[in-house]
Parts: structure tokens; sequence; C-alpha cells
């Protein structure tokens, strides 16, 4: 892919991050005026510990940055101890290289369950392998031992920063940094992609999306409509981990997916009113409740104005997203934090693929537990079994997302996030 300087300015920057390099770096602090505030060693104990540090729109709902980076890692080193003071240092000079916000970086560090299977002693929390979670899925399992999260509002912080990370610069905003991971992880896999209104838009050339470019220009995110309402999402809180952690107190675990989506039957088979019904409930489309891509919904998606599912999908045949996502609520409160985010990533199943419309599914829970209840009131079996409803045809927007893999995370405390040992 060739960086040129005839594409807009926000296209440009995704293109970056996308395409990844020394290149696409010195291409984008070229084009890029951006002034990055350098980081005063004020960061959090939780890794994820971000929404204080990030833009709220007028009615309060959390932005996360536009620019992210999955960077997944396989331990290569000698010794797992003996390697730690020079992970840490790594990870160190990012935060004081950086300012802890969406101008500077955020940034998390997850271990797998393939990680500490190394290690005899138990880990204490639970975080089991990942597996598929339907009968219609049949994803390729993540097994790199660690993932690093990158986001930013500028694409050349997240650039730098992963070059740094890699020993392919020597420098991150200005800052020197000492060492890398080289030696101790092997970079595995790259994903990249962005979130914010009018991005999705201007990257509809890709498979997946219809010829007629249809989504809108005022979506953050591919499908049409916005998500990350404030009422509709986990507290930090309520996804940190409690003192029953142990020495992992404070953390968080994570699951990552990336989701292929098939926009060609999502806007060319289904009028408006259909979308609306699948993505939110019918009772919505009905009333006309959502405009555009759902802004003037406020902090809330609606949910306690939808119909029950079960009766919505024996009166209409149809079962809605947020219909279903409420069901796996408990005490009327929401278990995930999602920090998901669009991509054109292509995806492993077909190497020879090009660009694709997709999503990589970022939540954060306290056990893993709870996204895995979620995903199957995703599925609606109970629904499905008792109405017209089918598996995929009209249950929310199972037939439009399609998981290429999955993977499962423990993010620990930040002072345990250099090469943790189960009982550090």
């Amino acid at each position: 892919m060739e960086l040129r300087d005839g594409i807009s300015r926000r296209n440009f920057f995704k293109t970056a991050v996308a395409v990844g390099g020394a290149t696409a770096l010195s291409a984008c602090l070229e084009r890029s005026k951006a002034d990055v505030p350098i980081g005063d060693g004020d960061v959090p104990e939780r890794q994820h510990a971000w929404n204080d540090h990030l833009r709220r729109d007028e009615h309060g709902n959390v932005r996360v940055p536009y620019h992210h980076a999955l960077l997944l890692f396989d331990y290569t080193g000698d010794g797992i101890d003996d390697d730690r003071p020079t992970v840490e240092e790594v990870f160190g000079s990012l935060e004081r290289a950086y300012e802890w916000s969406h101008e500077g970086l955020l940034f998390t560090v997850g271990y797998s369950p393939y990680y500490f299977d190394r290690f005899d002693e138990p880990l204490g929390v639970e975080l089991p392998e990942p597996e598929p979670l339907s009968s219609f899925e049949n994803p390729e399992l993540d097994k790199a031992d660690a993932v690093v999260h990158l986001a930013s509002d500028h694409a050349s912080v997240v650039l730098e920063a992963e070059e740094a990370l890699t020993g392919d610069r020597e420098e991150a905003n200005g800052v020197v940094v000492e060492t890398d991971l080289t030696g101790v992880f092997e970079k595995a896999e790259r994903r990249t992609g962005f979130v914010g209104e009018g991005l999705p838009a201007q990257h509809q050339n890709v498979e997946g999306v219809p010829e007629d470019e249809p989504v809108p220009d005022d979506s953050p995110l591919y499908m049409g409509f916005k998500s990350g309402f404030k009422e509709n999402q986990a507290t930090e809180d309520d996804v940190t981990l409690g003192e029953k952690a142990g020495a992992f107190a404070d953390g968080a675990t994570q699951h990552v997916s990336h989701l292929h989506l098939d926009l060609e039957r999502w806007y060319d088979d289904q009028s408006r009113h259909e979308r609306v019904s699948k993505m939110f409930c019918p009772a919505h489309a009905d009333d006309g409740k959502v405009e555009g891509a759902g802004h003037n919904l406020g902090s809330s998606s609606g949910v306690d104005d939808c119909e029950d599912a079960e009766e919505s999908a024996r009166q209409h045949g149809t079962v809605g997203h947020t219909q279903k996502a409420k069901r796996a609520r408990e005490d009327g409160r929401p278990p995930l934090l999602r920090r998901d985010f669009d991509s054109t990533d292509p995806g492993r199943f077909d190497t020879a693929a090009g660009e694709h419309a997709g999503v990589h599914f970022v939540s954060l829970q306290e056990e893993i537990d709870d996204f895995v209840r979620v995903r199957e009131a995703m599925n609606a079996d109970g629904i499905v079994d008792e109405t017209d409803v089918s598996p995929q045809g009209e249950n929310g927007i199972l037939q439009y997302v399609m998981t290429r893999r999955r993977g499962n995370y423990l993010l620990p405390p930040r002072s345990l996030r250099a090469l943790p040992r189960p009982s550090p």
C-alpha cells in the first residue's frame, strides 16, 4: 500500500497506521503538526483506567481514541525473572514519552492463558482458553503469549510507540528509549483500526461494503450507528478484579475478537427500518426513535424502551441486538466495558484476501465468564427455540458478523504488567 499526498487527512493517518513501519511513521510525522504532551509520571495502577483521560461528548459518553493497534507477542526470552526489568523499562519509557491521555498514549499489556501455562503455580484468576461461542462460528483461537493495545488520537503516536517497542526507533516523542522488547518478545501479529465520525465512511472501498458507499458520514462505526453509550457500558470499577484475585487485584480480564462484517447484505438487503429493528429493537424502528447514527439518543441506547425480547420476537419475528444485550445484565447493570474499533484488516483465513470491513471487538470485564454470558445472550437460543425467529436470519445482527478470531487475556495491575508470575 502506498501513502499518497492526494488522499484526505483522516484517510492518510488511518492508512499510515494500517501500513506501519518506519516509512509510514516518517510520512505521518511529516504531515502531522500535533504537539503531543510529554508524560509526567502520573499514571494509575489500573492499566485499564482510561475513562478519566478521554474525551466525552455533550451527553457524557466516553469517546475512545481515533487510532488503535493490537500487537500480539510470543515470549522468546531466556528467563522470566531475568527479562522482567527490561520489559518494565520499555513500558515505562512509553509513559515517560507520552502523557497518559487521548492526546498522548493509552495502552494496556495483557497475558493469555498460554503464557501462564508455562508455570506450575495456579493463577488464582479464572482465565479460560478461548473457544467458539455458538454453533455457527469457527474462529481461529489466538495463542500468542501477550497482547499490547495502543490507542491515541494521533496516528503518529501509535506508530512511533510501536516502533519503539520493537527496536526500530531510539526516541519516542523526543524521549530516549534505552531498550526494547527484541530478545524478549517476538511479534506474532499486528492488527490496526479506527473509530470516529466520518472515518468508516472514508474507508468504504474495501471488501464487505457495497459499491455505492452507503456508510453514513456521521457514523463512527461501519454498521451506521454509534455505540459506547454511557448507560450501556460497565464502569471501570465494575470490571476491576477485587481482593479475591490476590496480587492481581486492580487488574481486569480482556477479550479480543476479530469480526468480519457483511455490509453488502446489511445495507443492500435491509431497509433503514429493518436495520434499526435489528440493531436496537422493533419498537425503536416503529417509533422513529433513532435519528441518523443515533447521536440523538443521548447517554443510553434506550434499551428500557424496548419490548421484552421474547414478546418482540413473537409479535414482530425479529429480536434486536440491544434487546438481547439487556438479558445479560445483572441488577440492571451491563457487565462489559467495550473499547472496540473498526478495521480494514483482511483476516488470516484467506491470506490472499485484501482489506475487509471488520471490527476488533475489545471488551473488559471482571471475569471472562461475563463475556461468555453476554455472547450467549446474543445467540438468543431460548428465544429462537420458542418463536419464529431463525437462528441468524432475524436474530439481531448475527448474520452480518463473522467471528474470525478470539483471544482471552489477563490485564495485571500496572506494577505486575512486566512478565508476571501466577504467584508474584
